[in-house]
């Protein structure tokens, strides 16, 4: 089937198309609208959503919030080096990535008296490290404000340059609230405060929490997509979520992540704990009715995931008029709302 092919979810963008700077203000964004129903598109601006989310809807938003997980340090050689850090899996030990060749034992010092200590090495390329702080082993939740003073936020690779200060705003939601993401919940970086706020009065509405880990950007390197290791996430539903769900109204999940959220839970029944769920046209959605998202990267599991709504051939109609009609693209980029 073509649509388990990673080949058929490849597309050429222009290199100008990939935003690199946030939408000023942020609701000003571009905003396209698909109705499956009718088989429409239409173009807007993100501040007009409110004409177009359907009445009865309710909406799920990720309120997690994005760390400073990029930190620059040196060896105990003095070369430089620099550790991203992907998630925690217990309550001492970090999982990220390493610049340059390390060995299970290979100390990096940063800035704060803060030194990580390399415990293991795996195939992918990751390392698992623990921290210290002026020789005191550190928490991960005591190495939040730490890290929030000397470190960067991790904008994605493709935006080739380093954060600044206006990032440290603009790449959070505006319920931002839960740390442990490394990457941005992007559709939901069009609310503005007070169209958050309007939306929220008229819209039942509750929160999930997923840590996004820079698997997010991991390209699908298997020619069948089936055969993709799918990176796991920590997460965590409210209680009015689950209520929610758990009722008859219809679903509209903000972004990928809190769609995959609802839709592990809906397998598995758990609040909480780590999701790998891999969402594509072999295994669409059982509970989320609509989708606002941005637009992703060819071959990427997020676009699979869009497709899992509308179909292959219609996720290139879409992206096609995106293109021709010069939106803008990734975590920076628009946004489209499917109905």
């Amino acid at each position: 089937m073509r649509e388990l092919r990673t080949s058929s979810y490849d597309f050429f963008l222009p290199q100008e198309l990939i935003a690199t700077r946030p939408a000023e203000p942020r609701d000003s964004s571009r905003l396209l609208v698909y109705d499956r129903q009718s088989d429409t598109i239409t173009h807007a601006r993100f501040h007009e959503i409110e004409r177009f989310l359907p009445k009865e809807a309710a909406l799920i938003f990720n309120d997690t919030k994005v760390i400073k997980a990029r930190l620059y340090g040196r060896k105990a050689s003095g070369g430089k080096t620099e550790l991203l850090i992907n998630r925690p899996l217990d309550a001492h030990r970090v999982n990220g990535y390493i610049r340059g060749k390390v060995h299970v034992g290979t100390e990096l010092f940063f800035d704060a008296g803060l030194v990580a200590t390399v415990a293991t090495l795996h195939e992918d390329g990751s390392r698992d490290v623990t921290f210290a702080q002026n020789g005191a082993a550190l928490r991960f939740e005591e190495l939040l404000p730490v890290i929030d003073v000397i470190g960067h936020l991790p904008l994605p690779h493709y935006m080739q340059r380093e954060d600044n200060a206006d990032d440290e705003t603009s790449y959070q939601t505006v319920f931002a609230r839960n740390e442990g993401a490394v990457a941005a919940p992007t559709a939901s970086l069009h609310f503005s405060d007070a169209l958050f706020e309007r939306v929220c009065a008229k819209h039942a509405h509750a929160y999930v929490t997923l840590h996004v880990g820079s698997g997010t950007f991991k390209p699908v390197e298997h020619e069948i997509i089936t055969d993709h290791p799918m990176h796991s996430e920590y997460y965590a539903l409210s209680e009015a979520a689950i209520a929610l769900i758990e009722s008859d109204r219809p679903l509209l999940c903000v972004g990928t992540t809190s769609t995959r959220t609802v839709e592990y839970y809906v397998r598995t029944k758990q609040p909480s704990g780590e999701a790998n769920l891999f969402l594509h046209p072999n295994n669409p959605p059982r509970r989320v009715n609509h989708l606002l998202t941005n637009f992703h990267l060819p071959q990427s599991t997020l676009l699979m995931l869009v497709a899992s709504f509308v179909g292959l051939d219609t996720v290139h109609r879409l992206y096609e008029e995106a293109i021709r009609e010069r939106y803008r693209f990734y975590s920076y980029g628009d946004a489209m709302l499917i109905l």
